[in-house]
């Protein structure tokens, strides 16, 4: 990937409120692949302690659609057409790491997916898997 691809990711992600308020970070930028870190924040915790799944959902679905928006000309974004969670694990740990992976990028539609994981003094825990469709969009 160039740099102006990059920079218009990078770009695009700052913009995000959501991902502002939950203290998330843009971590790793490849062609097909992103990877977002995110620090589990006393904001963002469910009833029992652990981080919330819409914490999980929110940083799994923004890193497959960054990941569909790296196969994509200048000139585009995406939103999410659908995405399906599947939590494995209570959000436990210090922070978690999204990676999202493009599967196949069309014209119409990318189909993507991101694997999130919580980690605890280095040692990661696959906590949940999303699948879904992301379809390109003017900027």
């Amino acid at each position: 990937m160039d740099q102006p691809a990059r920079d218009r990711i990078q770009r695009s992600f700052d913009a995000q409120t959501l991902m502002t308020t939950l203290g998330a970070r843009m971590t790793r930028i490849d062609a097909g692949e992103i990877e977002i870190t995110a620090p589990i924040l006393p904001l963002a915790l469910q009833q029992q302690g652990f981080g919330h799944a819409g914490l999980t959902f929110a940083i799994g679905d923004s890193a497959a659609g960054y990941a569909a928006l790296t196969m994509l000309p200048l000139g585009n974004e995406v939103v999410t057409a659908e995405i399906k969670i599947n939590l494995l694990a209570p959000a436990r740990g210090d922070h978690l790491i999204a990676t999202g992976k493009v599967i196949k990028a069309g014209r119409r539609i990318c189909v993507v997916t991101s694997e999130v994981h919580a980690v605890t003094a280095g040692k990661r825990t696959c906590i949940a898997i999303l699948q879904g469709t992301m379809v390109p969009v003017p900027a």
